[in-house]
């Protein structure tokens, strides 16, 4: 994992998040497992909302929201962590950018095309809903790689970054686990999907703007 493209988080600042770095480090946790962990992690909460579409008892499918919250958290953490691992125990290797970048496009198409298929009945258009998220999801960070790969800066401007995609999609799983005894509340899954859809493309516009002005300027 290279210093100058890592996406800046407030959270590396805290005392917290560099005790915790420090133990993996002790327990000898190399980044680049890290990384993949967050792919297996993207793949636990995708799992939860393709079994919430096919379970009926409410304890069930609130165990599923709570799976799909819990997958989408951890997953963030290993994004925090592989980096402040690699620079606290002295781990970056060459190949570290592409375990950071690869296991994450991987994490959003999991989530996305799961959360598309969370509800079962009535929604047939769901699937194609998941689906678009996780190629617009991924395509925001296609952008921000290929302009660094023609010279620009790394521009991890949202407003549907990848904190932000797993900020609304958790948040919609908190409130969709009323659901049991408020339908109304299954349609934050959907209204979450729309938003990360919606967010994502003036992610794109975004991004792709501002690295034609830093490439057109140098």
């Amino acid at each position: 994992m290279n210093g100058p493209s890592r996406r800046p988080i407030a959270a590396r600042n805290t005392s917290w998040a560099a005790a915790a770095a420090r133990a993996l480090v002790r327990a000898g946790l190399k980044p680049n497992t890290i990384s993949v962990l967050s792919a297996v992690f993207g793949g636990v909460a995708g799992l939860s909302f393709w079994f919430a579409g096919r379970v009926e008892a409410p304890a069930a499918w609130i165990a599923c929201m709570v799976g799909a919250m819990a997958g989408m958290q951890l997953r963030l953490l290993c994004n925090l962590f592989d980096g402040m691992v690699a620079i606290e125990g002295g781990f970056k290797t060459k190949s570290g950018e592409v375990f950071n970048e690869l296991p994450d496009r991987f994490s959003d198409a999991f989530v996305f095309a799961g959360a598309g298929h969370a509800l079962s009945t009535g929604h047939a258009w769901m699937p194609t809903l998941g689906w678009l998220a996780a190629v617009l999801a991924v395509t925001t960070a296609y952008v921000r790689a290929m302009g660094a790969a023609g010279g620009a800066s790394q521009h991890f401007c949202g407003p549907m970054a990848k904190q932000h995609r797993m900020a609304v999609m958790t948040v919609a799983c908190l409130i969709a686990c009323a659901a049991p005894w408020w339908a109304v509340a299954a349609k934050a899954l959907t209204i979450g999907l729309s938003v990360v859809v919606v967010g994502s493309l003036v992610t794109i516009v975004r991004r792709t703007g501002r690295i034609v002005r830093d490439l057109e300027s140098r």
